[in-house]
């Protein structure tokens, strides 16, 4: 079920029913050459998308920016400050939470999230037990590869080639969902350089010229794309309702 098309009434059903929302969040970044910018995102939308049609769960419209400063000296990435973030997903909680949701899971496509989501969790929970009368909230976020189904395929397709950034799997998932979208690039090194402490944005593209950090996506492709994405959605459902049962 897909907020963003669904009715108030329609709403209002479900939350008879269950009170878990599921909520996909990524950024907006480069991907190295072949990689589509909107990739985190478009990813954590397609896997959630499948979960709630696999086992009627309600999806909320994706959060599409997230933490990515560190992209910022390749044309065409955004990122939301760590402190607009906290807010937008402060907000976001609070407002479905207004209406009856008090299980929410974050189903993650960009390593730069972590830090600053987990945080605006410990926000929501530190201002309900410092007094505040809110009714009490439950957040959890993963990622959408992190299950052991998608693992032991993305490790079986990429051993050892899989990489950190602009990954072979995340690639071919964006590839299976956008197939009109497809893009070929040439890549020298093949094999990207190992992942490195990096910090700001020009520090990261002096580390890593075509932003992709230990990966080679060009062994990507859509086909690989429907195998994580029929893992992943089981992996994430199963995750989910382990969570709503906590």
């Amino acid at each position: 079920m897909q907020l963003a098309l669904s009715t108030w009434p329609e709403v209002e059903d479900y939350l008879r029913i269950s009170d878990g929302l599921i909520v996909p969040i990524g950024s907006v970044e480069q991907h190295g050459p072949n990689g589509l910018i909107g990739t985190d995102h478009l990813d954590a939308e397609f896997i959630a998308r499948g979960v709630g049609d696999s086992i009627g769960a309600a999806v909320a419209p994706t959060i599409a920016y997230g933490m990515s400063q560190h992209h910022l000296a390749f044309a065409g990435s955004a990122t939301l400050r760590p402190s607009t973030l906290m807010l937008v997903v402060r907000d976001i909680v609070e407002s479905f939470a207004l209406h009856g949701f008090r299980k929410f899971f974050f189903i993650n496509g960009h390593g730069g999230n972590v830090a600053t989501v987990t945080a605006a969790f410990d926000e929501l929970y530190a201002a309900r037990s410092l007094g505040d009368r809110a009714a009490p909230v439950r957040c959890r976020m993963t990622f959408w590869s992190a299950g052991p189904r998608s693992k032991a395929i993305a490790d079986d397709l990429y051993p050892g080639v899989n990489g950190a950034h602009a990954t072979a799997a995340e690639v071919s998932l964006a590839q299976y969902y956008q197939q009109a979208h497809i893009k070929h690039a040439q890549m020298t090194p093949k094999l990207a350089p190992p992942s490195t402490p990096f910090f700001e944005a020009t520090d990261y593209r002096t580390r890593f010229a075509d932003g992709r950090i230990a990966s080679d996506p060009s062994l990507s492709s859509p086909e690989h794309g429907k195998l994580l994405f029929d893992a992943a959605v089981i992996d994430m459902a199963e995750a989910y309702q382990a969570f709503l049962a906590y």
